[in-house]
């Protein structure tokens, strides 16, 4: 969860290089609600968020999850197979 202590949070302000999972999910958590604050400045919208910013928002975190397994996750999965096994019958 993004609920990181106040401390870890000046210090992410400063260096942007989170040191565990907490701090990395806080710090895409900023990101993301800071592109739809921004968002909403630049279309005047004064009534807060719509549902296509938050599915924009969805839709590039999916894009980066998907590609984030696919660069890193699967070579990964694909050198531990050869190095002990497929755990499925061949």
């Amino acid at each position: 969860m993004p609920y990181i202590k106040q401390g870890a949070r000046i210090r992410l302000r400063e260096t942007q290089t989170p040191l565990n999972v907490g701090e990395l999910n806080y710090m895409i958590t900023r990101l993301c609600t800071k592109f739809i604050t921004d968002m909403e400045v630049a279309d005047n919208r004064s009534n807060g968020v719509i549902y296509s910013v938050i599915n924009d928002v969805l839709g590039a975190l999916e894009g980066a999850k998907l590609e984030f397994y696919r660069r890193v996750a699967v070579p990964y999965e694909k050198q531990k197979r050869k190095e002990n096994g497929d755990v499925y019958d061949a």
